[in-house]
């Protein structure tokens, strides 16, 4: 009966001392981030590309940024005639991992094309609101600056 009891102590304090280390290991490892910005207003293309940079600068870029855009702010990321300070910002976001996308409905209703836009675009080929409701169903936490 005693080395029953020995062997079921060992066990339980082997078993024990795996899930403390495994309950450490998650605590000492930060969870990247999954965020997902959602921009239609033209005039806060500038805010909201500052709230991303901002973004990966407090997370030491442990973080997965989906950018999608519709609407009349997805004119103001047509490669012609943008303003330089934006383009440079923008490509530095897409350099750090943005992820952006445009709406394909307001693509055709703007009769613009991926090649019009800056380059690091995505289509969200069912729309813009439709890919925020599917980056929401994969985990990812929903900003609107």
């Amino acid at each position: 009966m005693r080395r029953r009891d020995m062997f079921r102590a060992v066990l339980a304090g082997t078993g024990t001392l795996l899930g403390l280390r495994a309950v450490q290991a998650a605590t000492t490892e930060p969870s990247r981030q999954k965020v997902a910005y959602h921009l239609s207003d033209v005039d806060k293309v500038n805010f909201v590309l500052g709230n991303i940079k901002n973004h990966y600068d407090g997370t030491d870029s442990n973080v997965d940024i989906v950018l999608v855009v519709h609407g009349p702010a997805l004119a103001a990321f047509k490669s012609k005639g943008i303003s330089a300070a934006i383009s440079g910002r923008f490509a530095g976001l897409v350099r750090q991992g943005l992820a952006p996308h445009a709406c394909a409905n307001t693509m055709q209703g703007m009769d613009i094309s991926l090649a019009d836009l800056l380059a690091g675009f995505h289509a969200a080929d069912k729309g813009g609101v439709v890919k925020l409701a599917e980056l929401q169903g994969q985990g990812y936490a929903y900003l609107r600056p």
